[in-house]
């Protein structure tokens, strides 16, 4: 029962098990499913960020277990790690500033954050490729993408203050 539920957690219900661009299409798919939460259904702030914690924190668990006899500590088809990276800039986003999104800007911004989030967990720019390189556990499987989710809020960042200053 928990290897299975551990099975569904890391390949997001199957999708890692996708042969073509898991990845690209998970965080495509947790796009899709963040917007859904918080422009259609409006689920509050507070219980989103409650469910991607409890996700972000069982996510270690559940890599650990399934990769723990693998030869391949950073298999094709755990793809939690995307959801979890692609979730941290939407969030961000959606709390910032305290006011209500619009879900024509919203979808724009959601667009910039997928094509941002996909460029730095496909370049691992420094620091990304280190936790890549060195930490071939859970922590490193997660981190990578937390870190690359990181990268899309600083980008975000500096374009809002060079727009803001500039145009």
């Amino acid at each position: 029962m928990i290897k299975t539920l551990n099975y569904l957690i890391v390949t997001c219900f199957g999708i890692g098990s996708i042969r073509f661009a898991p990845g690209t299409i998970t965080s495509l798919i947790t796009t899709i499913f963040l917007y859904s939460l918080f422009h259609i259904i409006n689920l509050s702030n507070n219980t989103i960020l409650i469910i991607l914690l409890i996700v972000f924190i069982y996510s270690f668990y559940a890599v650990s277990e399934y990769i723990k006899f693998s030869e391949n500590k950073d298999p094709k088809e755990v793809v939690i790690d995307e959801f979890i990276g692609q979730s941290i800039p939407i969030y961000l986003y959606e709390i910032s500033h305290g006011t209500v999104k619009d879900s024509q800007e919203a979808v724009l911004f959601y667009l910039y954050i997928f094509i941002l989030f996909r460029y730095f967990d496909i370049k691992k720019p420094f620091p990304v490729n280190l936790f890549d390189r060195k930490f071939k556990n859970s922590f490193g499987v997660i981190i990578d993408d937390v870190v690359a989710g990181l990268y899309v809020v600083l980008t975000l960042i500096i374009f809002m203050v060079i727009k803001s200053k500039f145009l």
